[in-house]
């Protein structure tokens, strides 16, 4: 194994035994890190994700991404670009497959409601919530107290799922772990830099920006909802650059337009004009997509090997290089799914919905609890030893379930009430 996982990068919270193997005298002969991704691949809440939306509510269509299909491709990118650098691959794929394991029902918009919801608690953070799954809520390792440790992953893979590797501030909205779990997450920062991501992560984070912005933007057109013809009006990409310029990016809104001048200029998203959802129109979506995803990995694996050499580039021996131009084709992309997918016709009354569907299903678990909430999720509530701690545990029920089954769990408690 790379010299830069050591044995403080392949440890565990909670020491385990030689995992022994029939025909194998010397026991589980794999990696701790691929250990690791089969525990992730295997998960009760990897599964779930197959129900969870993306950006379409799930179950909608049977081409739009899920969280799941979404995290396997992140996987996927982030195993590819992380090789060509030289880390291990099994860790960046495994932070590609868990990176999303907190995310609630309907996406950004239920995470947006179980904040509001949270605040007496601390809040609520997709990324947060990964790190309190994979190290408390998933059941597969218990210390010698009987105390949960979640997967009991290695420090390493910890570290590389963590986007945010800081705590809530006074005026932060994106953080990596909530006050509760303050221990293992100092834990698995140790001897880490002060807020400082590994580069393990940092090539998560992008492979999802990358599959997010190119996969967003390959589904809304699929849909019908994009259609890169409307960007030949002046003024209507001007308010898309503006519009990235507030929710994606820090640059401004005249060097966002100038960038996109040049990606409307692309033949790729050219071709995409008029898509029928042909066989030919698919083939050529397709391709767009692949030639979008290789680009955006192939520029930046270069810009960091430029900057660091020619080495084997692992944890926080490097930083990942994303040139400017490049993050801001990124941005764009992202911003064409925003304005024409989320911010479709009709989609804000969906999205008022979701948002009452959960409060109501919060509100009703809170009156109901503990007998209202699932048996693991009913000790932990018994066990909590004051009404944060309590609410907490009602979250952590509500963002464990798929979009299909909080509607179900609503439903029922409401008819029960």
């Amino acid at each position: 194994m790379d010299s830069g996982y050591d044995g403080h990068a392949r440890a565990r919270l909670v020491a385990e035994p030689d995992k022994p193997v029939p025909g194998l005298p010397h026991g589980d002969d794999r990696s701790p890190f691929t250990r690791d991704r089969a525990r992730v691949l295997h998960c009760a809440a990897f599964r779930r994700l197959a129900a969870k939306t993306q950006v379409h509510t799930a179950g909608e269509d049977d081409f739009p991404r899920t969280r799941l299909t979404h995290s396997l491709e992140v996987a996927q990118i982030a195993r590819e670009m992380g090789a060509r650098l030289g880390c291990d691959a099994d860790v960046v794929d495994t932070a590609g497959l868990a990176h999303d394991l907190g995310h609630p029902p309907f996406g950004h918009n239920g995470e947006d409601v179980l904040h509001e919801l949270a605040e007496s608690c601390g809040g609520f953070e997709g990324n947060a919530q990964t790190l309190r799954v994979l190290t408390r809520l998933e059941a597969k390792v218990d210390d010698d107290a009987g105390v949960s440790a979640g997967l009991n992953l290695t420090r390493a893979v910890l570290d590389a799922t963590s986007k945010y590797p800081w705590p809530r501030g006074p005026s932060q909205r994106k953080f990596g772990a909530y006050a509760d779990d303050a221990l293992i997450f100092a834990w698995l920062r140790d001897s880490a830099p002060g807020g400082r991501r590994c580069l393990e992560a940092q090539v998560m984070d992008w492979a999802d920006d990358v599959a997010y912005s190119v996969h967003d933007v390959e589904d809304g057109v699929h849909a019908r909802h994009i259609d890169f013809a409307r960007l030949g009006d002046r003024d209507e990409r001007a308010a898309l650059a503006d519009q990235v310029s507030k929710v994606y990016s820090d640059e401004s809104p005249a060097y966002l337009v100038e960038v996109l001048a040049e990606l409307r200029a692309e033949p790729l998203l050219a071709s995409l004009a008029g898509y029928d959802g042909s066989h030919a129109a698919q083939i050529a979506l397709k391709r767009a997509a692949s030639v979008l995803i290789g680009r955006f990995v192939s520029v930046v694996v270069t810009a960091t090997r430029a900057r660091h050499g020619d080495g084997p580039l692992t944890r926080y021996a490097a930083d990942l290089v994303v040139p400017r131009e490049i993050r801001a084709r990124c941005a764009l992309l992202k911003g064409v799914a925003y304005r024409y997918v989320m911010l479709r016709r009709g989609a804000d009354s969906r999205y008022t919905q979701q948002r009452d569907l959960l409060r109501d299903l919060a509100h009703s678990l809170t009156l109901g609890a503990p007998d209202a909430l699932d048996p693991v999720f009913r000790q932990m509530w018994l066990d909590a030893s004051d009404d944060a701690a309590r609410l907490r545990v009602v979250i952590d029920q509500v963002a464990s379930l798929t979009d299909a089954s909080a509607v179900t769990w609503q439903r029922r408690l409401a008819s029960s009430a």
